[in-house]
């Protein structure tokens, strides 16, 4: 008999936070359980990426170790990567790729 376990992707840190951390990485296609839904994951995210738990408007809080860590600046569904591309810190600036080639090509 062959014993096979599944090993969590994903690790809800704190009760009151609205993201999930990925400690596996998780492959575009996958299926994972966030709060008893089944979410399937569009691309592939590296460990220690965040992932919503619910769905987030843009302006909602992220919280981590149920600490506000930033805003999000887009709309996400639940299981969305949630990362410098559609949040940012309310607490220390931070510069994405887009944001950078942007400036550089008004200069």
């Amino acid at each position: 008999m062959t014993n096979t376990k599944k090993i969590a992707q994903i690790i809800l840190l704190h009760p009151d936070d609205n993201i999930v951390v990925c400690v596996a990485h998780i492959y575009a296609d996958d299926l994972i359980e966030i709060d008893g839904n089944s979410v399937k994951i569009t691309h592939d995210i590296e460990v220690g990426h965040k992932l919503a738990r619910r769905a987030l408007a843009a302006g909602d809080k992220v919280y981590r170790y149920g600490a506000p860590i930033g805003s999000m600046t887009q709309p996400v569904a639940i299981g969305a990567h949630v990362h410098m591309h559609n949040m940012q810190s309310d607490y220390i600036p931070s510069h994405t790729r887009t944001r950078q080639n942007k400036d550089r090509s008004e200069t």
